[in-house]
């Protein structure tokens, strides 16, 4: 098969679509050949060396795909090949062939297209996970999230909208903002025009939850907008990894910061994600209260123009590759 290999000994790390083996699968796995592939900014960190992939997981870039099962493993039971699918991975999206465990596939709604389904496994688990299961985010409460315009942003704004909390969110542009309250935002913030904790503490008397992706410059911001026992999750640190902390008003008002991650679970967490996540919201993409928000959608072999393009955060929602029609 092809895939997208990573040249790391090359001025740039450039991005080439060429052979590799074809992957192997177990008895619990299917194999699938892919129709789309979407990035994360994983992807880019792992591209520059900063990221390997979790033990035993493939090399080859791109945490979440769409396809059809190609072939199934001796135990595998309730799919059959044909079966149109996405899932999310621990590696191997950008390519024309993937193994996957069956308990973790979705199937793809009968009239979405793969590249529908290939923007949606890692960032609606992402905030799935994050929102509802570690933060324990509840009907009626407010929540922050940081980023709202990016893949991740634009699932939690639909997933809190949807169950009944208040929803605010920060972006860089107006475009970005206008689009986060489409999307259900109550409130949607220019961070670079306005200082968003004045503005939501002018709103409301603070948040119960904050979904974050700065890290260490949004800290100190972040702690001040907690109510009592509110909740501060970590799931990137794209503001810098290290700062200091008042342990004080974290005592005070019994706050919670979490630091969290979901490519390197075990593979019996991501299946109970996965199942908890249908359980609770799988009804409403089926009936289109809930869909994964597309930028953009590029070529395989133009991998590296759809890296330059998230490098530039411009995009609002995700970028698609497409391996095969």
């Amino acid at each position: 098969m092809k895939a997208i290999v990573v040249q790391q000994e090359v001025e740039g790390r450039p991005l080439l679509w060429q052979d590799v083996p074809d992957p192997a699968f177990g008895p619990d796995e299917v194999l699938i050949n892919i129709h789309a592939a979407a990035l994360n900014r994983a992807d880019l960190a792992q591209r520059a060396g900063n990221y390997p992939p979790p033990p035993g997981a493939s090399d080859i870039l791109g945490l979440e795909m769409a396809g059809t099962i190609t072939a199934l493993g001796a135990e595998v039971s309730g799919w059959q090949v044909g079966d149109r699918v996405c899932a999310l991975l621990p590696g191997g999206g950008y390519a024309e062939k993937v193994n996957v465990p069956a308990q973790l596939l979705l199937p793809l709604p009968e009239d979405w297209s793969f590249e529908q389904g290939a923007a949606l496994p890692e960032v609606f688990l992402t905030a799935y996970v994050n929102l509802f299961m570690e933060a324990d985010l509840q009907a009626g409460e407010t929540v922050l999230i940081h980023g709202g315009a990016s893949g991740v942003g634009t699932a939690a704004i639909q997933l809190a909208h949807q169950a009944g909390c208040r929803v605010f969110t920060t972006a860089g542009t107006d475009d970005k903002v206008a689009y986060c309250r489409q999307l259900g935002a109550d409130l949607a913030i220019n961070y670079r025009e306005e200082d968003f904790v004045e503005r939501i503490l002018a709103e409301a008397d603070g948040v119960d939850v904050i979904l974050d992706m700065v890290g260490a410059n949004y800290l100190e911001s972040n702690i001040r907008l907690l109510k009592l026992r509110g909740r501060l999750v970590f799931i990137a640190t794209m503001g810098g990894g290290r700062a200091e902390i008042d342990i004080w008003r974290l005592m005070g008002r019994r706050l919670r910061l979490i630091g969290s991650v979901l490519r390197a679970r075990p593979v019996a967490e991501k299946i109970e994600i996965k199942e908890r996540f249908m359980a609770q919201f799988w009804k409403k993409f089926l009936d289109g209260t809930l869909s994964p928000i597309i930028d953009s959608v590029y070529p395989v072999a133009q991998a590296e123009q759809a890296h330059a393009h998230m490098q530039q955060n411009q995009n609002i929602g995700k970028i698609i590759l497409k391996i095969r029609d």
